[in-house]
């Protein structure tokens, strides 16, 4: 893994975070209402300690279903207390009792029936409530880098879950690309890391030159909030002005198949980024893959960031992201931040 620069300048804290499950706190963000009818039945659940295949599992055996009659929208971490939607496939309407799966990992908070089964991506984001603890640094200096990051919004990383333990997902591809035969599930997880790796590399590349929030000639933009991409087009102050409104974002490559986008700058800037022999390898395992060229963001802002101190070296950051966006982006711009869950 290579390492990512910060945006902001040096880190100004030291930290420790999951010391207990409650201090990393995910609430997931519904797309939609149910509908009351249909023969899907979507509960939102909270779960402690757990992650979120482990509680597909626990209701595919509830239901008396296979796993595959259990669908959500996003993965939630384990070592964490988070909540989310769960659609369970009944064509019948008949449920096993709700109290039966109470347990100190599940806890059902509603149960409502629906026309769908929930698909993935179907939801508008995340709600985070982080503490972090043993805090050493400044605490003026770290309250003004929240408030720059607020106003400015921050580099819109791939998080490091992304890529397994150790970064090992990336290795992983590049065996999978050379050979190496892997259970489906495994080839899909290999080929969004290889894509996150080489985005990450290109975004590094942007940070470096102080550009991630800024035009270069050939750019393309995102809308925000969507995957809608337009341009290259000359930069005009009608963009400038949506650039500063965060209404578009510069964006970089999701590698796969076909031609890149940008032109002129910005493409030099993305294929020597990406123009070292692991990045090629990895290129040419997507692009052998059939992946299709996609872009994302460059730039990401948390809404309704906030923070306060629970005491001189306890700090808690509340704030909201879009689906796909990872709360560690966030704390990767204050300083180096230890997982304790993870000793």
């Amino acid at each position: 893994m290579i390492p990512l620069p910060l945006a902001f300048g040096a880190p100004l804290l030291s930290a420790r975070i999951r010391t207990t499950p409650e201090d990393f706190q995910v609430d997931e963000l519904p797309a939609f209402e149910a509908t009351g009818e249909g023969e899907h039945l979507l509960l939102h659940i909270r779960k402690r300690g757990a992650n979120t295949v482990h509680v597909a599992k626990v209701l595919a055996k509830w239901a008396g279903l296979p796993e595959m009659a259990v669908s959500y929208a996003g993965m939630k971490d384990r070592n964490a207390v988070t909540t989310q939607r769960f659609s369970v496939h009944l064509p019948k309407r008949i449920a096993p009792d709700l109290a039966s799966l109470a347990s100190d990992e599940i806890e059902v908070l509603e149960a409502t029936w629906h026309n769908r089964k929930l698909q993935r991506g179907a939801l508008a984001g995340n709600r985070f409530k982080l503490v972090l603890r043993d805090v050493q640094g400044d605490a003026a200096a770290i309250d003004e880098r929240l408030q720059q990051i607020a106003a400015r919004g921050l580099p819109n990383w791939f998080g490091e879950q992304r890529f397994g333990r150790d970064g090992g997902n990336v290795p992983a591809a590049l065996a999978m690309f050379g050979g190496r035969r892997m259970r489906q599930d495994q080839r899909s997880l290999l080929l969004s890391a290889a894509r996150s790796a080489l985005f990450n590399r290109v975004l590094a590349a942007r940070v470096e030159q102080g550009s991630w929030d800024q035009p270069l000639d050939g750019e393309v933009w995102m809308l925000d909030g969507s995957r809608s991409v337009f341009g290259p087009e000359p930069y005009t102050d009608v963009l400038a002005e949506r650039l500063a409104r965060f209404d578009i974002h510069p964006s970089a490559p999701l590698w796969g198949e076909g031609e890149l986008r940008s032109t002129e700058a910005a493409r030099r800037l993305e294929l020597a980024a990406l123009d070292d022999e692991e990045s090629q390898a990895l290129r040419a395992g997507l692009e052998g893959a059939r992946l299709k060229q996609e872009r994302r963001a460059l730039r990401l802002r948390p809404a309704l960031l906030q923070h306060q101190w629970l005491a001189d070296d306890v700090l808690e950051l509340s704030f909201a992201l879009p689906p796909g966006c990872y709360a560690t982006a966030v704390l990767h711009e204050l300083g180096p931040v230890e997982d304790a869950s993870q000793g």
